[in-house]
């Protein structure tokens, strides 16, 4: 992304943001980073610490399960819009999944020490932002 337009209009698309005011998306575009991984490169490791939130906005990934008896399984595949590291988000906790990327991809990240700052700022994003979560929790637990 090159502009603060840009990434505001992009932000605006994610469904993770769906809902929020256009300061709240500028405010959110301030602490974005961009990222580059080519087509085979993982972009974050199934029980590496997590530290963040990646919001795809070209490209595609494969999020890959290792299980327990060490069988590999595609459980989604992301692509523009979508976003992997929610998680990590709220609890730091070890990444649950895999994310390789599928094609040249470019990704923003969100770390969540700056998620957490901007959140304690403005309580209405987090409701709106939680609100989504629960949403996207709901839905996966759905599949299963």
């Amino acid at each position: 992304m090159t502009d603060g337009k840009q990434t505001t209009a992009f932000l605006s698309r994610v469904p993770l943001f769906r809902g929020l005011e256009r300061r709240q998306l500028e405010r959110l575009g301030e602490k974005l980073y961009a990222r580059t991984y080519v087509a085979g490169e993982a972009i974050v490791t199934q029980g590496t610490g997590g530290e963040g939130l990646f919001l795809l906005v070209s490209g595609g990934a494969d999020v890959v399960r290792e299980r327990a008896d060490g069988e590999r399984v595609v459980v989604n595949t992301v692509g523009p819009t979508d976003f992997f590291g929610e998680l990590a988000l709220l609890d730091g906790g070890l990444r649950t999944a895999s994310v390789v990327a599928t094609e040249d991809t470019e990704c923003l990240a969100l770390t969540r020490w700056d998620f957490l700052a901007i959140l304690k700022e403005d309580v209405d994003m987090a409701v709106a932002i939680l609100q989504e979560l629960a949403k996207r929790f709901r839905r996966a637990l759905d599949v299963l």
